[in-house]
């Protein structure tokens, strides 16, 4: 017989240790990193930071190799990663080429050994001496296509106003090895000054049909685009999805630069969200003492949008910056990483998950990192975080500050170890056991109620998924009760599950190991 308040006590007790943060690299001044895991092999992790370094895992993150990329076209930082279904990695980085012109175009180099070593690498959307910047991937797993979006500017920085910046798009259907023509794709041009009226961000994202999705932040806000023909054809007209009323280019104290520029994902996962289109962005609609990070999805293909859903759960007033977000394309959960100063009143910075198992309908927040860091308002700190996430298994990716030195962290986060760590076991009033434990049949759930209620009882998987409701919404009076559960005619594997039992509203979560005969 196993007292639940014995397992919650336990559990609370773990919030402490739930992250397990990991230095990538303290070296060559790290920032603006991407991360990519081969799904198909989820121990190899690559990663990346400005201007031109990389690091490959082979342990899903707990040890690295660091290394220096080179290339005959110049790598100089905005690194991109992606990773195609035979497990060769892309790294995608602006140009500084000995014969030519400062990013004056976008290489794409090629890993075929899990990201040890790389071709010289392709390119795409030379254009004379305009500036080729702000690029990110997606790959069409099914094709294996690699579809880039970017921005280019006349001339970066100008304040001519016949300079502009567009959104470009190229792609490849040859593993990297060649590039089409890159076409405009927005229709609203933006100005040259980096800033809330230029048109930038541009992550694209595939849809599960193939189609080509993504948004950009710039002179209307934000907006939304897609191709139903692999890129050969985009939309007439660009779709509003946020107005973004103070715009993507704000400031955070002690951060020499801070964006809210969006970002694009959609589920492909066999799961009830299949299709759904997020985008992530932060802003300051709330005013310039209060970033916040927002999310808004279509069910519809992006036809339309939902208003935006507030994703950081703290009090109003506080920073929240540097958002990006994946879905885990075998369950469907979004994944959020950003910076979080909700527990400060300086500068001090915090790194915090947020994750949605719900489409999201609902989040939740934790704090990963293990201790604060205070940025420096005069040291670069990059546009970008990232994140990747796969089969449960969850790395974020973020520069910190220490002694005034850059770094590189991830964190060893697992889906099942989230669950079980969430907020959903508090203590209530109401007494509450499980037994036999372990169980390879039958397992008891008693309680006691002081008064009349309304109890549900749901058997979960060790990612938090129902399997099996056994009450439902029933009205129960004062008593003890014991419910017994046949596990094995839920044909339930050999694991770890879950008891959840709410009365009115109060939730208590029991461990089940079931075993077989």
């Amino acid at each position: 017989m196993r007292k639940l308040y014995a397992f919650l006590m336990c559990a609370v007790g773990a919030f402490p240790t739930f992250s397990q943060n990991v230095l990538i690299s303290d070296q060559n001044h790290p920032c603006e990193p991407t991360i990519m895991m081969d799904p198909k092999n989820p121990h190899v992790i690559v990663a990346g930071t400005v201007l031109d370094n990389y690091y490959v895992s082979a342990d899903t993150g707990k040890t690295w190799a660091e290394y220096k990329l080179q290339s005959p076209f110049g790598v100089w930082g905005d690194p991109v990663l992606g990773v195609d279904t035979s497990g060769h990695f892309y790294y995608f980085h602006l140009s500084n080429p000995p014969n030519g012109n400062w990013i004056d175009r976008i290489v794409c180099q090629k890993s075929v050994d899990g990201g040890h070593t790389w071709s010289e690498g392709t390119f795409t959307g030379l254009n004379g001496a305009k500036a080729q910047d702000k690029h990110w991937c997606a790959i069409d797993r099914n094709k294996n296509y690699i579809y880039l979006t970017w921005t280019q500017f006349d001339e970066y920085g100008s304040t001519n106003p016949g300079d502009s910046s567009l959104i470009l798009f190229s792609k490849s259907t040859d593993g990297g090895q060649t590039w089409t023509p890159a076409q405009r794709i927005n229709k609203i041009a933006g100005d040259c000054l980096d800033s809330d009226n230029t048109v930038e961000g541009a992550v694209p994202s595939v849809g599960p049909n193939g189609e080509v999705y993504v948004a950009w932040a710039g002179p209307k806000g934000i907006v939304f685009d897609r191709s139903l023909d692999e890129g050969a054809t985009w939309m007439q007209e660009d779709i509003l999805v946020d107005p973004m009323p103070t715009g993507w280019d704000y400031q955070v104290p002690g951060i020499y630069r801070s964006n809210g520029l969006p970002v694009t994902a959609c589920d492909l996962s066999g799961g009830p969200h299949r299709g759904t289109i997020y985008i992530n962005w932060s802003d300051q609609r709330n005013g310039p003492n209060d970033t916040d990070v927002w999310m808004a999805k279509s069910t519809d293909g992006g036809n339309t949008w939902s208003s935006p859903i507030r994703i950081n759960d703290d009090p109003a007033g506080k920073h929240q910056f540097f958002t990006w977000m994946t879905v885990d394309q075998t369950t469907g959960y979004l994944y959020f990483v950003f910076y979080d100063r909700r527990e400060h009143t300086d500068p001090s910075t915090d790194v915090y998950l947020a994750w949605s198992t719900d489409g999201g309908a609902t989040f939740a927040n934790k704090k990963i990192s293990e201790s604060s860091f205070v940025p420096n308002l005069g040291v670069f700190f990059g546009d970008y975080n990232n994140i990747v996430a796969h089969a449960g298994i969850i790395r974020p990716i973020w520069t910190r500050m220490h002694n005034g030195e850059l770094s590189i962290w991830t964190d060893l986060l697992s889906q099942s170890e989230i669950i079980s760590s969430s907020r959903e076991p508090i203590i209530g009033s109401f007494e509450v056991e499980n037994f036999p434990n372990p169980v390879s049949d039958t397992e008891y759930f008693s309680f006691k109620l002081h008064g009349p209620s309304v109890v549900d009882l749901q058997i979960l998987d060790s990612a938090g998924m129902v399997v099996a409701t056994i009450i439902k919404q029933e009205k129960r009076e004062y008593g003890k009760y014991v419910v017994p559960v046949d596990l094995k005619s839920l044909g339930l594997p050999a694991g770890s599950y879950y008891g959840k039992l709410i009365i009115d509203g109060q939730v208590k979560v029991m461990r089940v190991v079931v075993i077989k005969n």
